[in-house]
């Protein structure tokens, strides 16, 4: 890895229920349709992405050894250009917060979030 590659190259969130789970990131980032496909016996849901682009995506994952988790790697979601729009459709959406939107000083602002399937995950925004 070149020192300027990007860290993380894709992410898979576990799901239970894939119509719960793309019904509840389709509502809180306001997308109209999650492409799905499955590979190998796993159902995947991807969310937005531009390919060749060399900007990290990934997919909501559905299969043998994916399990939700409120513990673990905590994954940041983009929710530019201000988190609270995304933040105030979570609960909405059958998500629970679990950290308001927070300021992180001149790094913007984070907050905490358990999604339908029982996951943790944070958002991000510059503002």
């Amino acid at each position: 890895m070149k020192s300027n590659d990007n860290t993380i190259n894709w992410f898979e969130i576990p799901v239970t229920d894939m119509e719960r789970a793309k019904k509840f990131y389709q509502e809180i980032f306001g997308l109209d349709n999650l492409e799905t496909t499955d590979m190998e016996g796993v159902s995947m849901a991807m969310l937005p992405y531009q390919g060749g682009s060399g900007k990290v995506s990934g997919a909501l994952v559905k299969g043998d050894g994916f399990i939700p988790s409120s513990t673990g790697t905590l994954i940041y979601l983009n929710a530019n250009p201000d988190l609270k729009e995304v933040e105030d459709r979570i609960e909405k959406a059958g998500g629970r917060i679990t950290l308001p939107k927070t300021s992180i000083g001149e790094h913007g602002q984070m907050c905490y979030f358990t999604d339908t399937e029982g996951n943790r995950l944070g958002l991000h925004s510059d503002k």
